[in-house]
C-alpha cells in the first residue's frame, strides 16, 4: 500500500497551524474545530495577522518594525508566489491565489499596523473603528472568502462589528503591556469625557477617572459585539471566521468588572474555558 509524500505545501501548513499555537492561542483553538481544508487555510490567514500584530514586541526602534511591514508590502505589491519567502509566506500566498483574495487588503492592514510601531494615541472612537476595520474586520472578511464564498457580502456588517468588539478586547487584554511602553489605544476622546489625558492615564493616579474610562471602553466593545451578534450568519460555515470572536465577551465582561483593577487581573479565559465556549459557539452560532 502506497503512502503520499507530504509536499512543500502540507509543510507549510503544517508550520502556520504549530506555529500558531504559540502566538495566537485564540483562533489556534478555533481552527481546531474548523473542518481539515478550512483549518489549513486559515491558519496561514491567522498567523500572518499574529506575525504583523507582534512586530513591535519584536523591535527596539519603530523603523525596524516598518522595515518588516515594508517586506510584507513589497511581496503583496510583487507578482511573485511567496515560495521562496518562508512557510508563512509560501502556504499564504497559496490561499491568495486559490481563493483571489484581495492584496489591498493585506496592504492595508499591513498600513494600519504601523500604528502599533509608534506612542501616538488612538485620537476617537472613530479612529479606533477604522483601525480595527482594517485588521480585525477585515481579518473576518478574508476568513469569509475562504469558508464561505458567497456570504461575505451579506455578513460585512457582522463582520464589521465583530472585528471592532474583538480589537477592544485585545486593547484591554494588552493594557498592561500597552501602558508599561507609553502606548495608549483606549481613544482620547473617551479619556477626555473621563476627565483624563493620555499622561494622566499613563501615570494611572486617578483610579476613579480610570475605572471610568476602561468601562467606557469595554461597553463600547460590547455594544459593537451585541450589533454583531444580531447580524451573525446562520450557516456553519459561515459562522467559522466569527468563531474567535465568541471570547471576546468573556474578555469584556471582565475588563468591566475589573476596570482599573485590569493591570494586575488576568481578564483572559484560562485555556479550558475558552475551548468550551469556542464548542458551545460552533454549535449555538451565537457569541
Amino acid at each position: 500500500m502506497s503512502t503520499s509524500m507530504p509536499t512543500a505545501f502540507d509543510d507549510a501548513f503544517s508550520y502556520c497551524l504549530s506555529t500558531l499555537r504559540g502566538l495566537d492561542r485564540d483562533r489556534y483553538l478555533a481552527c481546531l474545530l474548523m473542518p481539515e481544508a478550512t483549518r489549513r487555510d486559515m491558519s496561514a490567514l491567522y498567523l500572518f495577522n499574529a506575525e504583523i500584530a507582534r512586530i513591535r514586541d519584536t523591535v527596539r526602534e519603530p523603523l525596524p518594525g516598518e522595515i518588516r511591514l515594508q517586506w510584507w508590502r513589497d511581496l503583496f505589491e510583487g507578482a511573485g508566489s511567496g515560495a521562496d519567502a518562508g512557510p508563512l509566506a509560501m502556504a499564504l500566498f497559496d490561499v491568495v491565489t486559490r481563493y483571489r483574495l484581495p492584496r489591498n487588503a493585506f496592504l492595508r492592514m499591513c498600513e494600519a499596523r504601523i500604528f502599533d510601531l509608534y506612542d501616538d494615541a488612538m485620537p476617537s472612537r472613530n479612529d479606533f473603528e477604522g483601525y480595527a476595520g482594517e485588521t480585525a474586520s477585515a481579518l473576518i472578511q478574508l476568513g469569509l472568502m475562504i469558508a464561505a464564498p458567497v456570504a461575505v457580502e451579506a455578513h460585512a456588517e457582522a463582520a464589521g462589528h465583530a472585528g471592532v468588539a474583538q480589537a477592544v478586547a485585545g486593547a484591554l487584554l494588552l493594557m498592561p503591556r500597552h501602558a508599561a511602553r507609553g502606548q495608549v489605544y483606549l481613544p482620547l476622546d473617551m479619556l477626555t469625557a473621563a476627565g483624563l489625558d493620555r499622561d494622566a492615564f499613563l501615570a494611572r493616579a486617578d483610579q476613579a477617572r480610570i475605572d471610568a474610562a476602561i468601562e467606557m471602553f469595554a461597553s463600547f466593545g460590547l455594544e459593537h459585539l451585541d450589533k454583531a451578534r444580531r447580524a451573525l450568519p446562520r450557516s456553519t460555515e459561515a459562522f467559522l471566521p466569527f468563531l474567535p470572536a465568541a471570547l471576546t465577551r468573556t474578555v469584556l465582561q471582565r475588563a468591566l468588572k475589573a476596570k482599573a483593577g485590569l493591570f494586575g487581573t488576568e481578564i483572559a479565559p484560562g485555556q479550558l474555558r475558552a475551548q468550551w465556549r469556542l464548542w458551545r459557539a460552533l454549535r449555538t452560532h451565537s457569541l
